[in-house]
């Protein structure tokens, strides 16, 4: 069989063109495809929810790839050891409660569960704006290509509806910063503003970061390191079991913001 050059273009833009599309509507619309989001996307998905990950970078994996200065291997502890079990990634016990993992392996094992459960990831592309409608509630989000913003263009951004959105965008927390300085908005943090995040206290922050993964405000759940650097608590650094359980945390509050939506429907 020859191949066709024209064929080839034609078979990635229809197909890329398709699955956009049925991402302008879903139940659960996440920014970062970070361990957090990542983990969050798959045990929604897993459920049959519609999720989709908008990632800036080119790849996914946040921070995790990189382990500790760039050693390419993170530490886990026991709670999220049966996290990384389930997806297939080999762990080797350290010193007891302490286990080791090959970063690159774990992040691209936890990539591949979130698509194959059902869960999209679309690279490349940024978030700008989000979209509020009645309420104050927010039911979408607006983007761009990450090109855009990093060449200056000045390019008009599409939409998309989501009756639930994830920020775990990490250390940034970009979504909970323009619910705050562009739309005014007042979050479920202590002075309902961004906190900010302190600096690194592994035990403190793996203790706190379920408590700080919920919904924010309305239809916006935090999670992972976006959920510390709002609610104002301590870096975790290479250890990466929070953010693990915080992205199934994530999910957890997701399916529960769902329920009460169709039960006041």
């Amino acid at each position: 069989m020859q191949l066709d050059d024209i064929t080839i273009s034609r078979a990635i833009t229809e197909s890329f063109m398709k699955d956009f599309q049925k991402a302008m509507d879903v139940e659960v619309a996440i920014g970062g495809a970070g361990p957090a989001g990542m983990t969050a996307a798959y045990y929604l998905a897993k459920e049959g929810i519609k999720t989709v990950i908008f990632e800036r970078s080119l790849r996914p994996g946040g921070g995790m790839p990189g382990g500790g200065m760039m050693f390419n291997t993170i530490v886990v502890q026991e709670a999220a050891r049966a996290i990384l079990n389930e997806f297939d990634v080999r762990t080797r016990e350290y010193e007891t409660g302490y286990y080791t993992a090959d970063s690159v392996e774990a992040s691209s094992a936890i990539c591949l569960k979130a698509i194959q459960a059902g869960a999209k990831i679309f690279n490349l592309v940024s978030i700008e704006d989000v979209m509020i409608r009645e309420n104050d509630r927010i039911t979408g989000l607006v983007l761009n290509w990450s090109a855009v913003s990093l060449a200056k263009l000045h390019v008009d951004p599409l939409s998309i509806r989501s009756k639930v959105v994830i920020d775990a965008t990490g250390h940034a927390s970009e979504i909970c910063h323009i619910v705050v300085n562009k739309l005014g908005g007042r979050l479920r943090t202590e002075g309902g503003g961004i906190m900010g995040e302190r600096s690194m206290w592994a035990e403190v922050a793996e203790g706190k970061i379920l408590e700080n993964t919920r919904e924010i405000y309305p239809g916006l759940i935090v999670a992972g390191m976006a959920a510390n650097a709002v609610c104002g608590t301590p870096r975790m650094g290479p250890i990466f079991g929070g953010m693990l359980l915080s992205g199934k945390r994530a999910a957890a509050v997701a399916k529960e913001v769902l329920q009460q939506l169709e039960v006041s429907q």
